[in-house]
Protein backbone atom coordinates (compact mmCIF):
# COMPACT_ATOMS: atom_id res chain seq x y z
CA UNK A 1 0.00 0.00 0.00
CA UNK A 2 1.15 3.76 -0.54
CA UNK A 3 -0.67 4.40 3.26
CA UNK A 4 1.43 3.97 6.42
CA UNK A 5 -1.26 4.92 9.20
CA UNK A 6 -4.17 7.22 9.38
CA UNK A 7 -6.62 8.80 11.95
CA UNK A 8 -10.23 10.26 11.86
CA UNK A 9 -10.74 13.15 14.23
CA UNK A 10 -13.48 15.90 14.67
CA UNK A 11 -12.91 19.47 14.96
CA UNK A 12 -15.95 21.72 15.04
CA UNK A 13 -18.35 19.46 14.25
CA UNK A 14 -16.15 18.59 10.83
CA UNK A 15 -14.46 14.97 10.40
CA UNK A 16 -11.01 14.88 9.53
CA UNK A 17 -8.67 12.82 8.02
CA UNK A 18 -5.05 12.46 8.74
CA UNK A 19 -2.87 10.04 6.80
CA UNK A 20 0.56 9.67 6.65
CA UNK A 21 2.74 8.30 3.50
CA UNK A 22 4.79 5.08 3.19
CA UNK A 23 8.45 6.21 2.77
CA UNK A 24 11.39 3.82 2.20
CA UNK A 25 14.72 3.17 3.32
CA UNK A 26 17.07 4.83 5.05
CA UNK A 27 16.84 7.76 2.41
CA UNK A 28 12.78 7.83 3.26
CA UNK A 29 12.34 7.95 -0.36
CA UNK A 30 8.59 8.23 -1.33
CA UNK A 31 6.70 4.80 -2.03
CA UNK A 32 4.59 6.98 -4.64
CA UNK A 33 6.87 7.65 -7.50
CA UNK A 34 3.59 9.16 -9.76
CA UNK A 35 0.22 10.62 -9.31
CA UNK A 36 -1.23 11.43 -12.90
CA UNK A 37 -4.78 12.87 -13.12
CA UNK A 38 -7.08 12.07 -15.35
CA UNK A 39 -10.61 13.06 -15.38
CA UNK A 40 -10.45 16.89 -15.41
CA UNK A 41 -13.36 19.91 -15.61
CA UNK A 42 -12.93 20.25 -19.08
CA UNK A 43 -12.95 16.46 -19.71
CA UNK A 44 -14.25 13.63 -17.51
CA UNK A 45 -13.09 10.48 -18.16
CA UNK A 46 -15.59 7.73 -16.77
CA UNK A 47 -15.04 3.73 -17.37
CA UNK A 48 -17.79 0.79 -17.10
CA UNK A 49 -17.41 -2.39 -14.81
CA UNK A 50 -15.38 -4.26 -17.89
CA UNK A 51 -13.18 -1.58 -18.93
CA UNK A 52 -11.74 -0.26 -15.61
CA UNK A 53 -8.26 0.64 -16.27
CA UNK A 54 -5.14 -1.33 -14.91
CA UNK A 55 -2.04 1.08 -14.05
CA UNK A 56 1.12 -0.73 -14.87
CA UNK A 57 0.00 -4.01 -15.27
CA UNK A 58 -1.96 -4.11 -11.70
CA UNK A 59 1.16 -2.90 -9.92
CA UNK A 60 -0.25 0.54 -9.51
CA UNK A 61 -3.75 1.97 -8.70
CA UNK A 62 -6.44 4.11 -9.87
CA UNK A 63 -9.11 6.04 -7.79
CA UNK A 64 -12.83 5.52 -8.87
CA UNK A 65 -15.44 7.64 -7.90
CA UNK A 66 -18.57 5.15 -7.95
CA UNK A 67 -22.28 5.25 -6.45
CA UNK A 68 -20.91 3.44 -3.99
CA UNK A 69 -17.83 5.92 -3.07
CA UNK A 70 -14.59 6.29 -3.84
CA UNK A 71 -12.53 3.40 -4.00
CA UNK A 72 -9.74 1.76 -6.03
CA UNK A 73 -10.36 0.25 -9.79
CA UNK A 74 -9.71 -3.42 -8.16
CA UNK A 75 -12.36 -2.99 -5.62
CA UNK A 76 -14.75 -1.69 -8.25
CA UNK A 77 -14.13 -4.27 -10.86
CA UNK A 78 -14.66 -6.87 -7.43
CA UNK A 79 -18.10 -5.31 -6.88
CA UNK A 80 -18.74 -4.66 -10.44
CA UNK A 81 -19.32 -1.37 -11.47
CA UNK A 82 -17.93 1.33 -12.95
CA UNK A 83 -17.83 5.07 -12.44
CA UNK A 84 -15.33 8.39 -12.94
CA UNK A 85 -11.64 7.93 -12.87
CA UNK A 86 -10.13 10.62 -11.05
CA UNK A 87 -6.79 10.01 -11.03
CA UNK A 88 -3.54 6.76 -11.25
CA UNK A 89 -1.08 6.34 -8.47
CA UNK A 90 1.85 4.25 -8.97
Amino acid sequence: GFIEDFETYTENSYEFLLMSLKYKGQSREPVICKIERVSKPGLRVYANARKLPKVLDNLGIAIISTSKGVMTNLKAKELGIGGEVLCYIW
